[in-house]
């Protein structure tokens, strides 16, 4: 049966014009060198017309089965319009009987749109309630887990009616973590409903540091920056205020992180800007490395603008504003200009799930040069000196889970290999208390190296000759180290009045 008479039409055709493309639209699309088709989806479109012709436009692709950072804007010429197009499928109408529920007084079917909402806002007052009067089986006031309830009540009583709407409105979730909500039929909508259309336009023109970028964050808003001598091209969305969008290069000064959209304004700014390192404590100094410890809570403004430039580099990162609960570590390279910023990694002031990392950035111009390892093996430092048992908070990034495999492997076998000449076994637990790595995470990376042998009714450990050569030949390579007795550190310990406020 052809597509022509089939009751239910495909929404995939072969070849079509220009004209015909719209948004989610999935087609093959020229991309690398050597050019080849790869398909992808249109994300937006964007007009840039020409004398010859007044209609051209421009299309923000990203291409399936890869990485968000090769997202990217393509000219029409690039797209093949002659294979095969996958159009969007058409959202189904709403049912008539979906109101007779509301109209006639009846409480919602369970799984309902509405009957989520209402469940939503009953657990908003319950935790606002719980908050406030410290009822048995909550936590009481002043714990951490009280200060938690509250923020958590104090969130969901903002945005419940926005966020829940979002949620019972969407079809699939975006690999990003967006949802597509369904905007209301008429374009009108009644008080207190959900529109997509409102809430794209609300997200575009909010200005900085919202907490909701669910459509902007698909399309990438700045390709550029400049920060001290280095230009890099960005990877992600990050949500600078709109009227930095779409510069052709966003200036940041290197020291305090602010933010310009010329290098007239950057100068001025320099001769008054009189930082020449972060504004924090130095806690460790060997050669030219230094880390310095941040207070979010003190100083707001440089973890704001820090978070911000990381999220240029991280698509899964989520905190903006809210800096209060978090500790940054951040390594620099120092020079007779002062310290210039390498990398960070933040931490919560109290964990309940013993993360040592909350989140965790190279710049891209530093990276493959070690300095990726030296963040996550300062990371571990820290924790030896509490004595606790650390692990990355999930999900890691792409880059940011194979640094750490490596680090982990590296790390777990150079062990094992010094141990082996003493003679002396090492359990799971012992590798974890020596090294402060979570045992899932020992067990796991054993698990990668094919490590774990069951003999006799036991497991062992035991490694393949291939592993122990590897190791021998890094270990060979000259490369920066974490000298413990260069940390000068002592671990803050928050009491329950200061996490009440986070």
């Amino acid at each position: 049966m052809s597509a022509a008479s089939s009751p239910f039409p495909s929404n995939i055709v072969t070849g079509g014009t220009i004209g015909s493309i719209v948004l989610g639209c999935k087609l093959q699309v020229l991309h690398g060198t050597p050019a080849e088709y790869r398909k992808a989806e249109i994300l937006s479109i964007r007009p840039t017309p020409t004398a010859d012709d007044p209609t051209r436009c421009e299309y923000y692709v990203h291409y399936s089965d890869y990485n968000k950072r090769l997202d990217e804007w393509v000219a029409p010429e690039r797209l093949n319009l002659l294979g095969e197009i996958e159009y969007p499928k058409l959202k189904k109408p709403k049912s008539l009987l979906a109101g007779v529920g509301k109209e006639t007084g009846k409480a919602s079917e369970p799984g309902t749109p509405s009957s989520r909402v209402s469940k939503n806002n009953r657990k908003a007052s319950n935790l606002s309630k719980a908050a406030s009067t410290g009822k048995a089986g909550e936590a009481a006031p002043g714990t951490p887990g009280a200060a938690n309830n509250k923020r958590k009540a104090a969130a969901m009583e903002e945005g419940s009616a926005s966020q829940d709407k979002d949620k019972a409105g969407g079809d699939d979730d975006d690999e990003d973590g967006s949802t597509n909500g369904d905007a209301t039929p008429s374009g009108t909508q009644e008080e207190g409903t959900f529109s997509k259309e409102q809430e794209i336009e609300k997200l575009r023109t909010s200005g900085s540091m919202t907490q909701n970028p669910h459509e902007v964050s698909r399309v990438k808003n700045l390709n550029l920056i400049q920060i001290g001598k280095h230009e890099v091209e960005t990877w992600y969305f990050s949500p600078y205020p709109v009227e930095y969008a779409h510069l052709p290069i966003l200036y940041i000064c290197e020291f305090c992180l602010s933010f310009f959209p010329g290098v007239k304004q950057l100068t001025r700014h320099r001769h008054k800007c009189t930082l020449q390192h972060p504004p924090g404590n130095e806690i460790y100094r060997k050669d030219e490395i230094s880390f310095f410890e941040i207070d979010g809570r003190k100083q707001k403004g440089y973890c704001r603008n820090l978070c911000l430039l990381s999220k240029l580099f991280l698509d899964h990162k989520s905190v903006y504003y809210d800096v209060d609960p978090f500790l940054f570590y951040i390594m620099t390279m120092r020079d007779e200009d002062g310290a210039h910023f390498v990398g960070y990694f933040s931490k919560e002031k109290e964990s309940a799930d013993q993360f040592n990392v909350a989140c965790i950035l190279t710049m891209p111009q530093f990276q493959r040069m070690g300095f990726g390892r030296l963040l996550i093996a300062f990371s571990y430092e820290l924790s030896k000196v509490e004595k606790r048992l650390g692990s990355p908070e999930k999900p890691l990034s792409d880059l940011g889970l194979l640094s750490y495999r490596a680090f982990w492997a590296e790390t777990i076998v150079t062990l094992l290999v010094e141990q082996q000449k003493t003679g002396i076994e090492l359990t799971i637990d012992d590798i974890a208390q020596r090294t402060a790595f979570q045992q899932m995470d020992v067990l796991h990376t054993l698990q990668n190296l094919n490590a774990l042998k069951y003999y006799h009714g036991q497991y062992a450990i035991v490694l393949s000759d291939t592993v122990i050569k590897n190791a021998e030949r890094s270990s060979k390579k000259k490369r920066r180290e974490i000298d413990p007795k260069a940390l000068v550190w002592k671990p803050i310990h928050f009491t329950a009045t200061q996490l009440r406020f986070l």
